[in-house]
C-alpha cells in the first residue's frame, strides 16, 4: 500500500497523495492493523481501492458519499453500500432500494452488489476506506479522510457537472468541498432504519440526477 496503480486517470491525479507524510503513516498503521493477527479488518487488501479502480475520473457523472465500509464478515468490497453478491442486504442498502423502486420503478434486485454502477459512473466513495471487524469507524481520523477529501476536491474541479448525493449528516458536510456551481448538490436524510422516514423516502434522486445531467445513468440493477 505504499501506493496503487488505479489503471485509469485517477492514478496521475492521486499518485502523489501516497508520498506524502499523512499517507505514509497511515500505511504504517494499516500494514500493523492488516498483519498482527488481533483483528479482522475489511475490506479484503486488494479492494481497498475499488471505487477509483471501477470509476475513471473522466467517467464520474454521479458521487454517492458513505462514512466507512461495512464491517460485518464478507460484507465491504471498496463501495460504499454495496456488499458483495450473495451477501444479504443491509437495511440501509434495502431501503436505497426501496426509493430506487418508487421513483424510477425498477425492482429491488436479488444482490446487493453495486458494482454495475461504479462502472456506469457512480462513484461510490466512503471517506474512510477501510474498518476493523464490527468496530464502526475504528479507522477514522487515521489519514483516510485527507485522502478521499482531496479526490472530492479533484472532482470539484472537473467541467463537466456531476451530482453528489449527500446522505446523512457526515455526507451533508462534504458540500464544504464542493464549490463549483457547475456541479449539483442532492442532499437527503441517510438511509438508514432510523432516518429513512425523515427526508431519504421521496428524495428522487435517482431521476433528479439523470434529469440534472441531461444523461440516463442506468441506475437498473436487473439488466
Amino acid at each position: 500500500m505504499s501506493g496503487f496503480n488505479f489503471g485509469n486517470g485517477w492514478d496521475e491525479l492521486l499518485g502523489s497523495e501516497f508520498e506524502k507524510e499523512y499517507y505514509k503513516k497511515l500505511r504504517i498503521f494499516l500494514k500493523q492493523e492488516y498483519t498482527c493477527g488481533k483483528y479482522s479488518v475489511y475490506p479484503e487488501m486488494q479492494d481497498i481501492f475499488n471505487a477509483f479502480r471501477y470509476t475513471d475520473y473522466k467517467d464520474v457523472k454521479a458521487v454517492i458519499i458513505g462514512q466507512d465500509p461495512y464491517h460485518g464478515r464478507g460484507q465491504a468490497h471498496g463501495l460504499c453500500f454495496s456488499v458483495k453478491s450473495g451477501v444479504p442486504k443491509p437495511p440501509s442498502l434495502v431501503n436505497v432500494f426501496k426509493e430506487l423502486h418508487s421513483d424510477l420503478g425498477y425492482a429491488p434486485p436479488v444482490s446487493g452488489e453495486l458494482t454495475k454502477w461504479a462502472r456506469n459512473g457512480v462513484l461510490l466513495l466512503n471517506s474512510v476506506l477501510t474498518v476493523r471487524e464490527g468496530q464502526a469507524c475504528s479507522h477514522a481520523g487515521k489519514g483516510w479522510e485527507r485522502f478521499t477529501d482531496r479526490a472530492i476536491e479533484l472532482l470539484n474541479e472537473r467541467k463537466e457537472p456531476i451530482c453528489f448525493l449527500l446522505w446523512g449528516g457526515y455526507a451533508k458536510a462534504k458540500a464544504a468541498l464542493i464549490t463549483n456551481p457547475r456541479h449539483n448538490i442532492l442532499p437527503a436524510a441517510h438511509p438508514s432504519p432510523l432516518s429513512a422516514y425523515n427526508g431519504f423516502f421521496g428524495c428522487r434522486h435517482f431521476s433528479f440526477c439523470n434529469r440534472l445531467l441531461g444523461t440516463e445513468i442506468d441506475w437498473n440493477l436487473n439488466t
